[in-house]
C-alpha cells in the first residue's frame, strides 16, 4: 500500500499534468498555511479568548464573532505575503481589499480571492464544526492598474479554483480547479495535509435534506410542499428523507457530499433573496457541487450563471445531489409559479 500523497505533492503532480504555472499552488499554499493557524486556535477554543461576539457588526448587519475577525486577518496576511493575489473580497470587509504585497508585488498579480473566513462561526462556542470557504478568479483589469470592483463581480463559471476547509473531528481541505474534487485530511502531528478523499462525488441516491425549518411559518407554499414531501413516502428513495441541519453551511454541505443530500436556503418572507452570499458562499460551493456530479441553483437558474451586481449580494440556494435538486425545484415551482405561466 503506497503512502498517501501530501497536498503539496498532489498540487505539483496536477500542475505538471496541466503544464500550469505555480501561481495557484502558491495561493493554495497561503490558504493552507492560514487554515493551519485557524485550526490551532479553534482547537484551543475555551482555553483562548476567541469565542463569543466581538461586539460589532459586519456590513450585512450580522454580529461578528471574535473568530471571524481573527481568521479574516490571518488569511489576509498569508495571501498578501505571497504576492500572487492582487486583492480579496471578504464577508467580513465592507469593501474589497487591494494588496500591494511585499515591495508592491501583489499589484501585478493576476488573481483575486473571494472568501468567507469562518462560516458558521457562532457554532464555535458549542464545539460544532465550522469552515472556511474560498473562491479564486483571474482579474479582469490590466495588471498595471489598480484592482477594480469588476474584478470581483464575475459569474461563478469564471472561477479557476474553489474550496473549503472544515474544522471538525478532523480538519479537511476540499478543493477543485475544474478537474474533479479532492479532499485532504490534516495530520496535526506533523502539520501536513494528506490526500484522503480522491475524486469525491455526490452519491446518486441521496436521502438527507438540510433546511432551517425554524423559518417555516415564512416559507412559500412550494417550500412547505417540498418539506412535506421529504417527510412522506413519495421521495426519490420511496421513504422519508432524514432531516439534518447543523447551521454551518460547510458542515451541512460536506456531510451531504459524502452521504448524499440536498441543502436549501430559500427566499422567504423577511429574506427575499435568501441569506447566503453569491461570491463568498454560493459560487464556490456551486463549483464544487458541479465538479462532484451535483447541482446548484437559485430555485430555477444555475448559480454559476448568475451575474452579481454587488460584493455582498445574496441568493437563494438549492445545492446537492442532482436528482434531489431537480425534485425540489419541480415541487416548489409547481406551487409557486405565477398563474398562467
Amino acid at each position: 500500500m503506497k503512502d498517501p500523497l501530501t497536498l503539496s505533492e498532489f498540487i505539483i503532480q496536477q500542475q505538471a499534468e496541466a503544464e500550469a504555472r505555480g501561481d495557484l499552488s502558491q495561493i493554495l499554499g497561503a490558504i493552507t498555511l492560514a487554515s493551519k493557524i485557524v485550526h490551532r486556535e479553534i482547537n484551543k477554543a475555551g482555553l483562548l479568548d476567541i469565542t463569543g461576539s466581538a461586539g460589532q457588526e459586519n456590513i450585512q448587519g450580522e454580529d461578528q464573532q471574535k473568530l471571524d475577525l481573527y481568521a479574516n486577518e490571518k488569511f489576509k496576511q498569508a495571501l498578501a505575503a505571497r504576492g500572487n493575489v492582487c486583492g480579496i473580497a471578504s464577508e467580513e470587509e465592507e469593501d474589497f481589499v487591494e494588496f500591494c504585497g511585499i515591495e508592491n508585488r501583489g499589484i501585478a498579480s493576476k488573481y483575486i480571492i473571494a472568501m468567507d473566513p469562518v462560516d458558521g462561526s457562532s457554532n464555535i462556542d458549542v464545539n460544532i464544526p465550522v469552515g472556511t470557504i474560498f473562491s479564486i478568479y483571474k482579474r479582469l483589469s490590466p495588471i498595471d492598474e489598480g484592482v477594480k470592483l469588476a474584478d470581483f463581480l464575475q459569474k461563478g463559471c469564471e472561477q479557476v479554483a474553489a474550496g473549503y476547509v472544515i474544522y471538525g473531528s478532523s480538519t479537511m481541505l476540499v478543493y477543485t480547479t475544474g478537474n474533479g474534487v479532492n479532499g485532504f485530511t490534516f495530520d496535526p502531528s506533523i502539520g501536513t495535509f494528506y490526500l484522503s478523499h480522491e475524486n469525491m462525488r455526490f452519491p446518486e441516491k441521496g436521502s438527507i435534506y438540510s433546511i432551517n425549518e425554524g423559518n417555516s411559518l415564512n416559507f412559500s407554499e412550494g417550500i412547505s410542499n417540498y418539506i412535506n414531501n421529504c417527510k412522506s413516502h413519495s421521495t426519490l428513495v420511496g421513504k422519508p428523507y432524514k432531516a439534518r441541519y447543523v447551521g454551518s453551511f460547510v458542515a451541512d454541505f460536506h456531510r451531504n457530499l459524502i452521504k448524499g443530500g440536498i441543502f436549501i436556503y430559500p427566499a422567504y418572507t423577511g429574506a427575499p433573496k435568501g441569506k447566503l452570499r453569491i461570491l463568498y458562499e454560493c459560487n464556490p460551493m456551486a463549483f464544487l457541487a458541479e465538479q462532484a456530479g451535483g447541482k446548484a441553483t437559485d430555485g430555477s437558474n444555475r448559480i454559476l450563471d448568475l451575474q452579481p451586481q454587488e460584493l455582498h449580494e445574496r441568493s437563494p440556494l438549492y445545492i446537492g445531489s442532482a436528482e434531489m435538486v431537480d425534485e425540489a425545484e419541480a415541487i416548489i415551482l409547481a406551487a409557486d409559479a405565477p398563474e398562467g405561466s
